[in-house]
């Protein structure tokens, strides 16, 4: 049977990082919704093995301030329990972008107005391939803090960060930040699929939702995850983002939101 994480799909929120043993790897997560809100949680996220060295990790943010955010975030991760157990590695990518295809159409028949970002990494061995559709962020970066991999957030401020009209720190500040241009939940939906990339022996993956960069520039976020124990890492993620929510300070992004991330690193 596939692993999920049902916490997270049935909106109760994590106290503290979850780690354990993942494919070839070991992974950490953590979900939980913005500080004294009193709604549900938006956000979902799955670990899904599908052999021995193979599986999936997917974050979804429901669209705050839409119908059913929750709701399209849940069918978006859950979607990938589709993908059958034992599945060749060379049928893979047809199978993630079937599920993607699927939730899309689900939730535009099911629940029109409501809309997610997606997150999703295929691991076969240390070969990883990304999908996304939004602004969630998929970062691998090495142990010494290079930035070996990073998605391009699907949202007129993504695009002017990467055009170079925009420094990466100002995007963090900007007014129009939170408009997302792609989603799933959309007749226009588009799948950025990546290139297969090689992960080294120390190198660390990152899944997160869009409460992480909120709430920490890129650079903390790459000097927290980049070395030791991934629980270690997770927790202090968790610590760093929660402390700058609660208390504003016009020196450090501050805003508070649904958080939730997937740590791997391979063994």
């Amino acid at each position: 049977m596939p692993i999920s994480i049902p916490e997270s799909l049935s909106a109760v929120d994590l106290e503290v990082p979850r780690a354990e043993t993942f494919t070839a790897g070991k992974v950490a997560w953590y979900s939980h919704r913005a500080p004294y809100k009193t709604t549900e949680n938006e956000d979902s996220l799955t670990l899904i093995p599908i052999n021995k060295t193979s599986g999936i990790l997917a974050i979804a943010d429901g669209l705050g301030g839409h119908v059913n955010g929750a709701a399209a975030s849940r069918i978006a991760v859950e979607s990938f329990q589709s993908v059958p157990q034992g599945t060749d590695p060379a049928d893979m990518r047809t199978a993630i972008l079937n599920a993607i295809e699927w939730s899309n159409q689900t939730i535009l028949q099911g629940i029109p107005g409501a809309a997610t970002t997606l997150a999703v990494v295929e691991l076969c061995g240390r070969q990883i391939r990304t999908y996304h559709v939004g602004d969630s962020i998929i970062l691998v970066t090495g142990q010494r803090g290079k930035r070996k991999f990073m998605t391009m957030a699907h949202s007129p401020v993504g695009y002017a960060v990467e055009s170079g009209m925009l420094d990466e720190d100002d995007a963090v500040h900007h007014e129009e930040r939170h408009l997302v241009s792609n989603v799933v939940g959309s007749p226009e939906m588009s799948i950025e699929m990546g290139a297969g990339i090689e992960l080294s022996a120390r190198d660390t993956l990152l899944i997160a939702s869009d409460g992480l960069l909120d709430n920490l520039y890129l650079d903390e976020i790459i000097n927290t995850i980049r070395s030791g124990p991934l629980p270690a890492c997770a927790l202090s993620l968790v610590q760093q983002a929660q402390q700058r929510m609660l208390n504003a300070d016009e020196a450090h992004p501050h805003h508070p939101d649904d958080l939730s991330f997937i740590l791997y690193r391979p063994d």
